[in-house]
């Protein structure tokens, strides 16, 4: 019997996870799959239940579960609660505890989607089809010292951005092994002409590609590789880069597939539960409203199947009929063009949709 974890989180996360949850149920029904879910407080619901965003209850069932699912979490209802209480801190200690280290985010442009791409039409047809392999628990978000103060009069604060070659070499041997089975291509980020930490980074990673001598193999400093992402989105396979450089380029990579919500991603350890989510937020002015588009926590699913339950053809299953979904037309608010002509489903409609292409 596999237990997943589901924590809802706020805003419209709630709303996703239950769609998520729907078509994690049905696929494990229609290919024979043992699988029980319970769910879990996290981020500001947590923190108004229990005056902490990440309760040692909800920990206890993340580490006993073989997969764990989370919505979104945040919103400004919890912007003057303090530092460490701030729904992002649960967030934060969720990925440390679990120690996900490797996070993977694929950004895909359907072709019926192209049109809804932030970049230029020629740039996506062309067809964009890359993985954002980004470390996820070091760098400027867990180093230390940090802190804050005043000085001649004047306030300051600061972080410290830390990497060590054992956390280095980890998520480059990720990064290659995922190219072998993709493109078998990797570009690593870095701004080594500047930062100590990313010499570092650029020469462990140039160690470990030795042994991957099959895998083609670039470095790009980041602010170049911004501009490339949206001059040749095209051209890239897989991004391997640090927490802060990656969830930067993530969001930006994603103006590529013109929707947050149709970016799933999945958070791995080793031997830990793994952790899947959408990349979006927890978008709270639309929270309770049905209006989410929930593809990108089914498609996290899928990844889940693939990657933690072992679980290839119901994986394929989901993709499938995400892929259908939208081939026939269906749509998110999210994804109805601004001239409108297509009636956009709620969140449960797609939800409903999904579930009856997934037979």
């Amino acid at each position: 019997m596999a237990k997943i974890a589901f924590l809802p989180g706020d805003g419209i996360g709630p709303e996703v996870t239950a769609q998520a949850e729907r078509v994690l149920l049905a696929a494990a029904a229609k290919f024979n799959l043992s699988v029980e879910t319970e769910k879990a407080l996290i981020g500001g619901c947590a923190y108004d239940a229990t005056g902490f965003p990440f309760p040692d209850e909800t920990l206890a069932r993340c580490l006993a579960a073989d997969a764990v699912f989370l919505g979104a979490v945040g919103g400004p209802k919890w912007d003057a609660v303090p530092r460490d209480k701030r729904p992002e801190a649960g967030l934060l200690a969720l990925r440390k505890k679990l120690a996900v280290f490797a996070n993977l985010r694929p950004i895909t442009v359907f072709p019926e989607l192209a049109s809804f791409s932030r970049l230029r039409p020629d740039l996506v047809n062309e067809g964009v089809d890359l993985l954002i392999v980004r470390e996820l628990t070091g760098d400027i978000y867990f180093g230390e010292p940090r802190g804050e103060g005043v000085r001649d009069g004047l306030r300051y604060a600061y972080d410290t951005m830390i990497y060590d070659e054992e956390e280095i070499r980890r998520i480059a041997h990720v990064a290659f092994n995922t190219a072998r089975s993709r493109r078998g291509k990797v570009c690593s980020v870095d701004k080594a002409n500047v930062l100590a930490v990313s010499r570092l980074w650029r020469g462990i990673v140039e160690e470990v590609h030795r042994q991957y001598t099959d895998v083609s193999f670039e470095h790009l400093y980041v602010d170049n590789a911004a501009m490339q992402l949206v001059a040749r989105p095209a051209d890239f396979d897989v991004i391997l880069t640090g927490n802060l450089f990656g969830d930067i380029l993530s969001d930006l990579a994603a103006a590529a597939a013109g929707s947050l919500g149709m970016l799933p991603s999945a958070s791995l350890g080793a031997g830990a539960p793994g952790l899947y989510e959408p990349a979006h937020g927890s978008a709270p002015d639309i929270a309770g409203q049905n209006k989410a588009n929930p593809l990108a926590s089914i498609m996290s699913v899928a990844m889940m199947l693939r990657m933690s339950l072992a679980a290839p053809d119901a994986a394929t299953a989901v993709e499938e009929a995400v892929r259908a979904v939208i081939r026939d037309g269906f749509r998110t608010a999210d994804l109805v063009p601004a001239g409108g002509g297509v009636t956009p489903l709620g969140c449960v409609e797609m939800g409903n949709k999904l579930l009856e292409y997934l037979g």
